[in-house]
C-alpha cells in the first residue's frame, strides 16, 4: 500500500502539524487494516491545506463518481451558452433504459415527456440516475467528449470511456475498469471545483445544491458525522459478481467543518470481498476519523 503526505509549508518531523496528520494516517491505516479491498483515500482540508492521500495513484473504478465528471461538461456547456438550465430536454420512451437504476424512470417509465436540462441533471447526480446519465452523455456527444474535457483541465489521471448501459449489461463486468481514476486525480479535480475555477459561479452554486441533496449513499461520508452537517457529494456502486467480488463502493465529495472550512475527501474500496456493509463501513470510519481530526486542530 502506497502512502504519502504532502504539506503545504515548511513542515519537520517535530512539527505539531505533521504529528497531527501522521496520527490521522495512523487512524486510517487501522481502519483498512485486514479488510479484503484495496481502499484509495485523498483527503485535503481548505484552511491547513493539510493533504493524505492512501494509494493515490491506483486505477479506482468509478461507477456513477463519473456522473460528477459528466454534471462538470454539461454545466461547460451551458456557461458556454450552448445550453441552458431552464431548456425543456425531450425524454423518449427510449431513453429510460430496462434494467438501470432511474428514478426518472419510475416516475416516467413511458417517457415522451419534456423535462428542463435542471431535473435531468439532478436525477443523475442527486438519484445516481442511469437513465438520465446516458441522456447526457448522448447529448454532449458521449464518453469520449467528456474524458476530453476533463484532461482539458489538466486532469490526466482519468478514463472515462463506456456509458451506464454498458456497464450494467450482463455479461461485461471488466467494463467497469475502463472508467476509472486515481485518488490523487479525484482529488485535484474536486478541488478545481471547490475553487471555482471549472463552471461560473451561478452553475458551480448549483451544482452544489444538487450534490448537498444526494439521496445515495446515505450510510458512507454522512453515516457518523454530527447531525446537520452538510455533505455535498457523488456515490458510485458496482454489483457483486458470483465470485463474492465487488468492484467498487466509493463516496466523494465535500464535507463543512463547524468553522466553515471544507474537508474534501474521496474513498474508494475496490476490488472487495467484504460485505456492502464493510465497504460502506470503512467509508463512513474514515470520513469520521478525518472530521474529528480537522475539528480537533483547527
Amino acid at each position: 500500500m502506497k502512502i504519502s503526505l504532502l504539506f503545504i509549508g515548511l513542515l519537520n518531523i517535530v512539527s505539531p502539524v505533521y504529528a497531527q496528520i501522521a496520527q490521522l494516517q495512523t487512524n486510517i491505516e487501522q481502519i483498512i487494516k485486514n479488510k479484503k479491498a484495496t481502499v484509495g483515500v485523498s483527503i485535503y482540508e481548505s484552511g491547513s491545506r493539510q493533504t493524505l492521500i492512501i494509494n493515490g495513484d491506483k486505477h479506482m473504478p468509478m461507477q456513477s463518481v463519473y456522473k460528477f465528471h459528466l454534471a462538470l461538461a454539461v454545466l461547460n456547456e451551458v456557461d458556454k451558452g450552448r445550453l441552458k438550465l431552464s431548456q425543456k430536454m425531450h425524454v423518449r420512451k427510449s431513453d429510460i433504459i430496462p434494467g438501470l437504476h432511474s428514478p426518472m424512470g419510475e416516475v416516467y417509465p413511458n417517457g415522451e415527456v419534456d423535462l428542463p436540462l435542471s431535473d435531468i441533471i439532478r436525477y443523475m447526480v442527486a438519484d445516481s440516475d442511469g437513465s438520465a446519465c446516458d441522456y447526457l452523455f448522448r447529448l454532449l456527444g458521449g464518453p469520449k467528449q467528456v474524458d476530453a474535457f476533463i484532461h482539458q483541465l489538466g486532469i490526466r489521471d482519468v478514463a472515462i470511456r463506456d456509458t451506464e448501459e454498458m456497464m450494467q449489461a450482463n455479461g461485461n463486468w471488466d467494463v467497469q475498469y475502463t472508467n476509472w481514476t486515481t485518488p490523487s486525480a479525484m482529488l485535484r479535480l474536486l478541488k478545481l471545483f471547490y475553487q471555482g475555477k471549472i463552471l461560473s459561479a451561478s452553475s458551480h452554486d448549483f451544482l452544489w445544491k444538487v450534490m448537498v441533496g444526494t439521496t445515495t449513499g446515505q450510510d458512507r461520508l454522512k453515516k457518523l458525522l454530527t447531525a446537520g452537517t452538510v455533505v455535498a457529494h457523488k456515490t458510485g456502486t458496482s454489483g457483486t459478481n458470483k465470485n463474492g467480488l465487488t468492484g467498487a463502493v466509493n463516496d466523494v465529495g465535500y464535507i463543512v467543518l463547524p468553522n466553515g472550512k471544507y474537508l474534501i475527501i474521496s474513498v474508494f474500496v475496490t476490488n472487495s470481498t467484504e460485505t456492502i456493509q464493510t465497504n460502506e463501513q470503512i467509508i463512513a470510519d474514515i470520513a469520521k476519523s478525518a472530521y474529528n481530526h480537522f475539528v480537533r486542530s483547527n
